[in-house]
């Protein structure tokens, strides 16, 4: 049993630091990890501007990026996309154009011996393709970037059909890009370096994109945010500045902006890091994790919580996605971009202030207005596969823009908010209740996404331990609480949820990477799952499932503060039941100890960025550990 007067002072602890992160106006920011992949990118972009300038402007923040590296290589020589990432040959790759770009080979010969034997021990170009497959988001990037630095030759640089760009937006879709919806701008500036410094041979192509430039130039200037940043990421803002800085465009205003956005987002220590923040992700996950403690947070946060929330909702089209009105972001900047992860989380954030005695009718009635306009924007966003997408419906051909059941568990919670709070809103001719039968689609989804072990696998968290650099942990705690929030945990799906995440405990406690082992040594103790989720037949004995589990050696233990926050949480929907509840209890007890030592604010590097980019946020152990511990005060000890 646990002790209830411990659980109550970890949760306290954990509930008071939280509390205390917030700014002054009233709202959580948090802190991204840096980057070595943002900064080798930057300093990439920054010293072919200067190049091209023929100032010495930049110099202070070259040579600090460049410091910033040198002091970074991991042991194997290689680099990893945080400072507790493991070396991958990507990051690797952009850290030695950086040094080569910004003039610094010659002071740094032993550091890119060491990185050049990690790249070829990964299979040079040929391994960095394998990385991303079909999928030519980030490859043609980093190539660009080589090619720049003269590491390779243009004709190994793919050519993007940036022409492509100057048709009307609701038809990208159709087009079959060969990069997904975020990276358009990717697509215009990369596509046209690679035009500039080698043309095509087919005259027809040649004439085609020659026409195409002015007008896909134009579409870049309509998407870039009035901060620079293009979703105020630093990478994906570095290769539109180096490819357009290349051809001669370092003065035009798409460059110029994105150089400015470089400069402003620069840290004291000479780092980049992947984005500049995600006020709104970690805000909407704090006012959840408090309410999972049965906390009032209309009382708690006041009412400059609320208008700050409320005013981050977009309520005009977007000019990068072309979506409609109504949906968040995952930061109130004008580089954020509405997507069905902020917006449900921002949706069930508004529902706990609904149901609060402290939410005056006038409160109230803004709080309905945003929901009900926010889930109408959901119920568009819905993918004919029954779930749903991240920033575009109906793409889904390559990664991270496919539906995902992370995104389609959360969609699901803040839909179930209406039969919880609808009561609470006074009818009227704009709000329309969201139709309850569109619920049964996604959970066959769902169904039809659970891998035959009975995890599942998340779009945008993974876990550089797992073979597929996977997170069935988060996937398959976010997925439950869908199954716990519609009243559905007796299902065949949920029950065997709860089951692999009691199955994959580890000794300790707690869950992480010791489940699955160190990287690819097979054994035949523990199991993973591809995270292709390609549908398998019925040999499997479960049909529709997704692929079986291949085995891999356990290895030591790194259970992390996220994932056992998570597993927690989720198992506490099944604490009646006799045979969770020594799982529940060790999971606690490690998460108490945690707080006690004051370790449970340690962040592990699980969460995916744009085309795989680890980063870790400092808020997700605090926010995870109070939600966890909330619940568990609500649920074991209830008085």
């Amino acid at each position: 049993m646990i002790d209830n007067s411990r659980l109550r002072a970890a949760y306290e602890t954990a509930k008071s630091e939280l509390l205390a992160e917030r700014t002054p106006d009233g709202h959580w920011v948090g802190e991204l990890s840096t980057s070595a992949l943002s900064t080798a990118t930057a300093v990439s972009a920054l010293a072919i501007a200067q190049k091209h300038g023929g100032t010495g402007r930049f110099d202070s923040l070259i040579s600090g990026g460049i410091a910033w590296l040198v002091a970074h290589q991991n042991d194997d020589g290689g680099f990893g996309d945080t400072d507790k990432s493991y070396s991958n040959i990507a990051t690797t790759m952009l850290v030695v154009a950086a040094i080569h770009l910004a003039g610094h080979s010659e002071q740094h010969k032993e550091l890119l011996v060491r990185a050049e034997e990690y790249i070829d021990a990964k299979g040079h170009l040929k391994g960095l393709r394998d990385r991303y497959g079909v999928d030519k988001t980030f490859v043609v990037p980093i190539m660009t970037n080589l090619a720049l630095a003269g590491l390779v030759e243009w004709k190994e640089v793919s050519p993007l059909p940036f022409e492509l760009a100057c048709v009307p937006q609701s038809w990208y879709r159709f087009m079959r890009m060969p990069v997904v919806s975020y990276a358009i701008p990717a697509l215009v500036a990369i596509g046209q370096c690679r035009y500039f410094h080698k043309k095509p041979w087919n005259p027809v192509a040649r004439m085609v994109r020659s026409l195409s430039i002015s007008r896909s130039l134009s579409v870049l200037r309509q998407m870039q945010p009035e901060s620079g940043g293009y979703l105020e990421a630093v990478p994906l803002t570095s290769f539109v500045v180096m490819s357009l800085a290349s051809t001669g465009r370092q003065d035009h205003a798409v460059t110029r902006e994105g150089i400015k956005f470089l400069e402003d987002s620069v840290r004291p220590d000479g780092s980049w890091p992947i984005d500049t923040n995600l006020a709104t992700w970690v805000t909407t996950l704090s006012i959840n994790a408090l309410a999972s403690g049965g906390e009032d947070v209309a009382a708690l946060l006041g009412p400059q919580c609320l208008d700050w929330l409320l005013s981050c909702q977009h309520l005009t089209r977007h000019p990068f996605t072309g979506a409609d009105p109504g949906g968040w972001g995952w930061s109130d900047l004008s580089g954020a971009v509405p997507d069905a992860d902020d917006t449900p989380g921002a949706l069930l954030a508004l529902e706990n202030w609904m149901i609060s005695d402290h939410c005056n009718k006038e409160d109230r009635d803004r709080v309905a207005d945003a929901y009900l306009v926010g889930s109408a924007w959901l119920d568009s966003l819905w993918n004919r596969d029954g779930g749903w997408p991240t920033f575009c419906r109906g793409w889904g051909r390559l990664p991270f823009d496919r539906s995902g059941v992370d995104l389609t568990a959360h969609v699901l919670r803040s839909f179930c908010v209406v039969d919880r709070s609808w009561h609470m809103i006074e009818p009227g001719p704009s709000r329309k209740r969201p139709l309850p039968e569109l619920l049964p689609w996604p959970f066959k989804y769902l169904r039809r996404h659970q891998h035959s072990d009975g995890s599942w696998s998340p779009l945008w968290f993974g876990n550089q331990d797992h073979l597929n650099e996977d997170n069935p942990v988060y996937g398959t705690s976010k997925v439950l609480a869908a199954y716990r929030d519609l009243d559905m945990m007796d299902s065949s799906e949920a029950k065997r949820g709860l089951a692999w995440l009691r199955q994959n405990q580890n000794p300790d406690g707690g869950w992480g990477s010791g489940v699955w082992g160190k990287r690819g040594v097979p054994s035949t103790q523990y199991g993973v799952q591809s995270a292709k989720c390609k549908v398998k037949s019925e040999e499997d004995g479960v049909p529709g499932s997704s692929p079986s589990p291949q085995p891999l050696a356990p290895s030591p233990l790194h259970s992390s503060i996220e994932e056992t926050a998570l597993a927690v949480e989720a198992l506490l929907a099944a604490a009646g039941e006799l045979e969770f509840q020594q799982t529940i209890e060790k999971g606690l007890t490690w998460l108490i100890e945690r707080v006690e030592r004051g370790e449970h604010r340690n962040a592990a590097p699980i969460g995916f960025y744009f085309a795989k980019l680890w980063y870790y946020e400092k808020l997700y152990p605090l926010a995870f550990t109070v939600s966890a511990l909330g619940r568990a005060v609500r649920t074991l000890s209830p008085a």
